[in-house]
């Protein structure tokens, strides 16, 4: 008698096939848990070492301050120019002095570059064993929760969007109220040296030296007023774009006009915070470097896309040259960076002697009944 298209040697041998398939299937498995570990310890390694190399900097970093202060606090050398021997210690304690302040001013500016990497290493680390502990847990629910929650490509370009701009804010305060602070100190010093012998040349010093913590004490509230909330819940887009404009004018003198056409109702929060954002710092670029007299913040609606335009009748310049600055660039990456988060495109026009127009357009689909 033929036996039946399922013999018990049939089944023995499928069930042979089935478990070395599973056989395979949980050794790549197993491969991949281990790939993610190796690479996690290996990771958390140089993490660790990055971490040390920071600590030795900032002793570093310290022990310098530590030595200009005491050369700031020691009394200076007093000298009327007849003694050439103590006219040249001066010279060396005052260059020394300078010496000491530039390089704790360097190693400011290395040290905060180097924690924002340190806090991408450690990112990084935690965003493998994260991976490792969604393999090794056995748990379904954890694929509900990625669906329901931001992907990790997204919060890596958030962060790296957050870094972007604790670097662009850090170097505006470095090269801005920080410089200007220093340059205080010095003018304080030489108001000092010359107070005795010509008094109404410490008088036009200090004349100067008021213009300039003036004019200092402004950037610091421009910095401010973009640290702060947004005013999106209490103003509305166009209110919080007005009190920008408003508040650009006011520091300035210079004409903004506004011509906002297009509703910003059609966005979502993340698309308004973006779009102030890149309006707050196109106006600080117009502020800082167009030298314009006229000045438009404008939104209107084209098609399915909801746009904006700030453009000057400034100095311009060329857009192709400073692209190739790359990471210095620090205000056009805040704002392309924040355009790419929220998937618009970002565009600046400008030549030299030509101004400038920074556009963003962002996709919105057709207005409901």
């Amino acid at each position: 008698m033929r036996e039946g298209p399922y013999t018990p040697s049939d089944m023995d041998a499928a069930r042979g096939a089935s478990e070395s398939r599973d056989s395979r299937f949980d050794e790549l498995y197993a491969e991949a848990k281990s790939t993610l570990g190796y690479g996690a310890n290996n990771l958390r390694s140089v993490t660790e070492r990055y971490r040390e190399a920071y600590h030795d900097t900032l002793g570093r970093w310290h022990r310098l301050r530590d030595q200009l202060e005491i050369v700031e606090r020691a009394p200076h050398l007093q000298t009327d120019g007849a003694d050439p021997a103590a006219a040249a210690e001066a010279g060396a304690e005052d260059a020394r002095q300078r010496t000491l302040r530039a390089d704790v001013e360097r190693l400011t500016a290395d040290l905060g570059h180097h924690q924002q990497e340190l806090s991408k290493l450690e990112l990084s680390v935690r965003s493998l064993e994260n991976a490792w502990l969604f393999l090794e847990r056995g748990d379904a629910s954890l694929l509900a929760e990625v669906a329901d929650g931001l992907a990790t490509d997204m919060q890596m370009r958030i962060v790296q969007a957050q870094e972007a701009e604790r670097s662009r804010l850090a170097q505006e305060v470095h090269d801005g109220p920080a410089q200007a602070l220093s340059n205080a100190i010095f003018q304080v010093e030489y108001i000092e040296r010359i107070l005795n012998e010509d008094v109404r040349m410490a008088g036009s010093e200090l004349r100067f030296l008021r213009e300039l913590l003036r004019r200092e004490l402004g950037e610091v509230r421009t910095f401010i007023s973009q640290l702060r909330p947004p005013l999106l819940d209490e103003l509305g887009l166009d209110g919080s774009i007005m009190d920008a404009v408003e508040s650009m004018a006011a520091l300035t003198g210079a004409t903004v006009e506004t011509d906002l056409k297009a509703p910003g109702d059609r966005l979502n929060p993340t698309q308004q915070t973006a779009v102030l954002r890149i309006v707050q710092e196109a106006l600080q670029n117009v502020r800082k470097h167009a030298a314009s007299s006229r000045t438009v913040v404008s939104t209107r609606l084209e098609a399915t896309n909801w746009i904006l335009e700030v453009s000057d009748d400034g100095r311009g310049f060329d857009v192709s040259a400073v692209a190739a600055r790359g990471r210095r660039n620090f205000g056009l990456q805040f704002m392309r960076e924040r355009a790419e988060l929220i998937g618009a495109q970002f565009e600046v026009r400008s030549r030299p002697g030509g101004g400038t127009v920074v556009g963003l357009m962002i996709p919105v689909g057709e207005e409901s009944a």
